[in-house]
């Protein structure tokens, strides 16, 4: 299975309409690849709060975690589009969805090969602590996982990465690989590449995590999306900008391990608190 992961330099001086293009023109590129991974809120810029709610889409009756329902939104309509010319399962990245509910939501798109949308979530975790994401948008409250013909995939953004107890439920759930878009900083890249690396580990699963170049709404952005194995080796590292990532999954690799190494087995669950 051949997974690309493009790294989006967010450059405010482009305009939003023109990224769009130009990412749906990449992903037409991929032709050749079974799954394409966008970044984190790389319409708007992760961190670029003040345009969350213009800039909002809505998907027309879709519910969380389905496919059910029409798109109505820009840039789930180029994206459809650019997966079905494509032929690939396209994970859109994230887009500011405006619910049914009127909430702001910070939800991926999961389109598959005939440019339908198969999966959204919404992510959980949403970072700021008492500001910008966290207040500005809902939360969502449902663990998803995307079957493909070749893996079946879990799917986390972001500040999520920073939650082990997610990604067990997503095992549970019979995630072999982790597909994580973000808009990382880089004053914390460290932590990206570390935490990417640790739920590969003690979950024994492949991670692909996609994240955003350059510097938007004043925070200078990570890059160095990473693809790891479920033995913790690094497949692949971007640098810094725009980056184009390509490898090669071996869907047998992660039963591989597991069984080698089948430390997954021995987890104790429902342990107790110290009484105080």
């Amino acid at each position: 299975m051949r997974a690309s992961l493009i790294q989006i330099d967010v450059n405010p001086d482009e305009s939003i309409n023109s990224r769009r293009r130009r990412v749906g023109s990449l992903v037409r590129e991929q032709r050749g690849s079974d799954l394409v991974v966008l970044p984190e809120l790389w319409t708007v810029g992760a961190f670029a709060y003040d345009l969350f709610a213009d800039e909002a889409e809505t998907l027309d009756g879709a519910r969380e975690g389905t496919r059910e329902g029409a798109l109505d939104g820009t840039t789930a309509r180029e994206m459809s589009e650019a997966a079905r010319e494509a032929g690939v399962w396209l994970h859109a990245g994230s887009v500011p969805e405006r619910g049914a509910d009127g909430v702001l939501y910070n939800t991926s798109l999961v389109f598959s090969p005939d440019g339908e949308l198969a999966h959204s979530y919404r992510k959980i975790h949403r970072f700021g602590f008492d500001k910008g994401e966290a207040v500005l948008m809902g939360a969502g409250s449902q663990l998803v996982t995307a079957a493909l013909p070749e893996l079946t995939l879990g799917l986390a953004t972001c500040y999520d990465l920073r939650f082990p107890e997610l990604f067990r439920g997503l095992v549970d759930a019979g995630a072999q690989a982790f597909v994580i878009p973000a808009g990382w900083p880089e004053r914390r890249r460290a932590h990206w590449t570390l935490l990417a690396r640790a739920r590969a580990v003690e979950n024994q699963a492949y991670v692909l995590a996609c994240g955003t170049g350059g510097t938007h709404a004043g925070v200078e952005q990570a890059g160095h999306s990473i693809a790891v194995d479920p033995w913790g080796e690094v497949l692949a590292e971007a640098g810094p900008g725009e980056e184009i990532l390509t490898v090669d999954l071996d869907p047998a690799r992660v039963a591989e391990t597991r069984e080698v190494f089948p430390a997954l087995k021995d987890r104790v669950l429902g342990l107790e608190a110290p009484k105080r």
